[in-house]
């Protein structure tokens, strides 16, 4: 009896072994809701997937900064302030975390664009870089013109919690502690609470899993 109870629980622990290392492939997002779209490439709509726009702006070190930069690469996007007291400082200690876990990987690439473009100028890019330790090749820190920013934000990368929740104007003031996963292809493939370091973990194995495909 012993031996046969032995052998039951060898045969589960190898069912859920087996079962941990199934790759469950990443849903698109389309629209604000962020509602989880699977659509395989044979599907009609595959090729009306939300993809983010062209864009141009300028970086910590002066450095024009636009999609094409982001050609072939997994990127993450995020919306933030240098002068933000609370949730900007959560986002950028947990970004650091992505930044080095991928320390060297041309592949992967973190764009950070302020919402206060009158405030954050180049120059203060850069210091809050060098502050917080903000490698210039992985990871942008970007400023342009606000409409374009907020534009952006809001239809791009949905990234305002309140839009569609009181959100009358593109010009209202844009915040969200979203972070957004694209892909090689500019699509939308994950969101996560920036604030939350367990957030992160769930992250890097996205990016991995796209890495890979």
């Amino acid at each position: 009896m012993k031996n046969f109870i032995l052998i039951v629980f060898i045969w589960i622990g190898a069912c859920t072994s087996k079962k941990e290392t199934v790759e469950i492939d990443l849903p698109f997002y389309n629209e604000e809701t962020f509602t989880a779209e699977w659509i395989d490439e044979d599907d009609s709509g595959y090729e009306d997937i939300h993809t983010i726009s062209d864009f141009e702006f300028v970086n910590q070190d002066g450095r024009v900064i636009t999609n094409k930069t982001f050609d072939g690469k997994v990127y993450v996007a995020n919306f933030f302030f240098t002068l933000c007291p609370t949730v900007c400082p959560k986002m950028e200690a947990n970004l650091s975390l992505i930044q080095d876990e991928f320390q060297g990987n041309d592949q992967v690439k973190i764009l950070s664009h302020t919402v206060m473009p009158w405030a954050d100028s180049v120059a203060r890019l850069k210091e809050y870089a060098f502050q917080n330790e903000i490698n210039s090749d992985q990871w942008y820190l970007v400023t342009g013109k606000q409409e374009e920013i907020y534009k952006m934000g809001r239809l791009d990368y949905f990234a305002d919690e309140g839009f569609g929740k009181g959100v009358t104007d593109l010009d209202d003031f844009l915040h969200t502690e979203n972070i957004v996963l694209v892909d090689q292809e500019r699509r939308i493939r994950g969101i996560y609470n920036g604030t939350l370091k367990l957030e992160m973990r769930r992250m890097i194995a996205d990016i991995k899993y796209l890495l890979g495909k």
